[in-house]
C-alpha cells in the first residue's frame, strides 16, 4: 500500500478537514514573520519565499522539540529552520530564534517575549504553520496576543502534493484529525478562542475517528 496516496474511501473527509484548516487569509506587507516549529520544513522554504518577495524584514522561527521532531531536527526546530532559510538567502542577520517552545501557545507567548526583549513591538504578524494548524494557530494568536493583527498562511500546496512532501499520509490525517479535535478542546479548556464548526466538518471528523484516526487526539 502506498504510504503517500490518499486512501479512496477517506478522501472526501480528509478533504473537508483539509479546507476547513486553511484560514484563506489575503496575504500583505507585516511587520514580523513567526514561522511555527515542526516537522514540516516547508514552514522555512515559505517563509524565505515571501521574506523574499519583501513582505517583511524579521522573521522568527520558533520551537524546541517534540518526540516527532528530535530525530529529524536534533538542534531543535527554530535552528535547523534558521538554517534551512539561510540556505535560501536569507541574512542571519533577519532572523530570531526561539528555541524553549513546546506547543502553539508557548510558541506565540515566547516569540512575542524575544521581540520585547530586542524592543520590537509589532502590530502585525503573518504566522506561517504546516498547513492543518493555521486555524489553530490563528485562534491561540488571538487569545494570546490579542491586540496583534493577525495574518495565518502555509506553502500552498494541493492535498497530494503536502502528502507527497511528508511521505506518510497516516501521519497526515492523523494530525488533521488532532488539530481538528484541538480547535473545541482548546477553546473550552481557554487556549484558543472559540471558532465554528461547521457540520460537514463535524460529521468529517467523526468518520475519520470512527475508522481509526486518533493517535494524535488528546
Amino acid at each position: 500500500m502506498s504510504t503517500t496516496a490518499v486512501p479512496h474511501a477517506v478522501r472526501a473527509d480528509v478533504e473537508t478537514l483539509w479546507a476547513y484548516h486553511d484560514m484563506h487569509h489575503e496575504l500583505r506587507r507585516v511587520d514580523v514573520c513567526i514561522g511555527l516549529g515542526s516537522h514540516d520544513l516547508g514552514v522555512a522554504t515559505y517563509a524565505a519565499e515571501l521574506y523574499h518577495q519583501g513582505l517583511f524584514g524579521r522573521i522568527v522561527f520558533t520551537g524546541a522539540n517534540a518526540p516527532t521532531t528530535i530525530e529529524r531536527f536534533p538542534r531543535g526546530e527554530a535552528v535547523h529552520y534558521r538554517e534551512h532559510a539561510n540556505s535560501l538567502g536569507v541574512p542571519t542577520e533577519s532572523i530570531t530564534v526561539e528555541t524553549e517552545a513546546t506547543n502553539t501557545h508557548q510558541n506565540l507567548a515566547y516569540s512575542r517575549a524575544v521581540l520585547t526583549a530586542a524592543g520590537i513591538a509589532p502590530t502585525s504578524i503573518l504566522l506561517i504553520s504546516r498547513p492543518y494548524q493555521q486555524r489553530r494557530a490563528y485562534a491561540t494568536c488571538r487569545k494570546v496576543w490579542p491586540e496583534v493583527n493577525v495574518l495565518c498562511s502555509s506553502q500552498p500546496l494541493p492535498l497530494d502534493e503536502y502528502v507527497d512532501s511528508i511521505g506518510d499520509v497516516n501521519r497526515v490525517i492523523n494530525m488533521l484529525v488532532g488539530d481538528t479535535q484541538r480547535i473545541t478542546e482548546y477553546a473550552k479548556r481557554g487556549f484558543a478562542i472559540e471558532q465554528e464548526m461547521p457540520a460537514d466538518v463535524q460529521a468529517a471528523y467523526d468518520r475519520l475517528v470512527d475508522v481509526g484516526y486518533t493517535s494524535r487526539l488528546i
